[in-house]
């Protein structure tokens, strides 16, 4: 028995492993049987978050993803809707597009034999093929995957029968609606290379314990007992942390690097920091001055990549006295903490010697994840 199925009918069967009682065994860690099961259990059947709508400002921008293990084009087309293909032409298979980013014209055509496309994935092009025998263009359009947008944030579905988004996020759908997340713009960008397995990089967001050892920065604008979780059970998670006076923000200086992102923000909202992990790849980080995510992807069993965009109001960005690297230089230091940290998990969870451990009551939320996480693995 391979070690996905082994692990898969443990996930099932077993009564000696409560979850969220214990970390997760081994294999989960290191068996590439069992990222396969993730690919398509989870990341195939959930709605993953691949960037901010503004990277497609205009008709024919694109750019290109994995999702699942698969590439996946996400375009705006002529008539202004965001669709998303998958990366290969319906003649042979061909990659389509080999750039991360770009805009095509008017047309997506494939290099090969020249097979073309309009915007919204219908065959309009394919050379010497009217002598075909009952060819029709109309059969061959690019293969879709399903598209939704929230707060400007775009999500794909490889599911042929996806769930509602309305009906999946309903949670909240409109909870952070007071943050304004539609009108904030991107300030900075970064892609982290992780030496860890994804379902660590989640883990070790959704608690801070560690954060008085590894995160000294953190842990003095951020005390790691403060604030509550409001989010406890299922695939949304997390909840607030308190600024320690006299800081009012989560930054290097301990001052706000721009202005709110919305005047919508109460009292409470200023003094605080929200953190939730959202199944299956988003990791949402709010803060009253500026707000920043993650998307999580998956490369091998041991590697994650971390895409992470800040974003602030836009008159931040555009007010030169404003000091969005006071911000950005905060978590770019305490993420590479937390690379380092879970790349020696991974290490550690390798050895044969690894059996689980306990949680403790202040990892209730790395606790609740592993409880979701199989869930997702077992459903039918």
């Amino acid at each position: 028995m391979k070690d996905g199925e082994r692990m898969s009918e443990f996930h099932r069967t077993t009564t000696t492993f409560q979850p969220g009682a214990k970390t997760l065994p081994r294999a989960y860690y290191t068996s590439p049987d069992i990222l396969e099961q993730e690919r398509e259990r989870i990341f195939a059947r959930g709605w993953n978050l691949v960037g901010r709508d503004s990277r497609l400002a205009a008709p024919g921008d694109y750019f290109a993803c994995t999702v699942a293990g698969e590439s996946i084009l996400v375009v705006r087309d002529r008539e202004g809707t965001i669709r998303a293909f998958y990366n290969l032409c319906r003649h042979r298979g061909t990659r389509l597009c080999d750039e991360s980013s770009g805009r095509f014209r008017d047309s997506i055509q494939c290099a090969y034999h020249a097979w073309t496309y309009a915007l919204d994935g219908r065959l309009v092009g394919a050379p010497h093929m009217q002598d075909a025998q009952d060819f029709d263009k109309a059969d061959h359009p690019l293969h879709q995957a399903a598209v939704a947008t929230w707060e400007g944030f775009v999500f794909v579905n490889l599911s042929d029968r996806p769930p509602s988004f309305a009906e999946s996020w309903a949670p909240v759908r409109e909870r952070f609606a007071r943050f304004g997340l539609s009108r904030l713009e991107v300030g900075h960008r970064v892609v982290y290379d992780v030496a860890a397995n994804w379902k660590l990089v989640f883990q070790n967001y959704s608690e801070c314990l560690h954060c008085p050892t590894i995160h000294p920065k953190l842990a003095s604008v951020l005390p790691y007992q403060s604030g509550a979780n409001d989010l406890v059970e299922g695939p949304f998670l997390g909840g607030y942390m308190e600024i320690k006076a006299p800081n009012v923000s989560a930054t290097m200086s301990g001052s706000a690097c721009g202005r709110l992102v919305s005047d919508d923000l109460g009292g409470d909202d200023r003094a605080r920091a929200f953190y939730y992990s959202i199944m299956p790849n988003m990791l949402l980080s709010l803060h009253a001055d500026y707000v920043n995510y993650y998307v999580i992807r998956p490369l091998a069993v041991d590697r994650t990549e971390v895409e992470s965009e800040w974003l602030f109001h836009p008159e931040t960005i555009a007010d030169p006295a404003s000091n969005m690297r006071d911000a950005i230089e905060f978590w770019d230091v305490t993420n590479r903490q937390d690379w380092d940290i879970v790349r020696q998990s991974q290490l550690g969870i390798a050895s044969h010697r690894y059996a689980p451990g306990p949680y403790s009551p202040r990892e209730s939320i790395p606790a609740a994840w592993d409880r979701e996480y199989l869930r997702w693995m077992t459903a039918a």
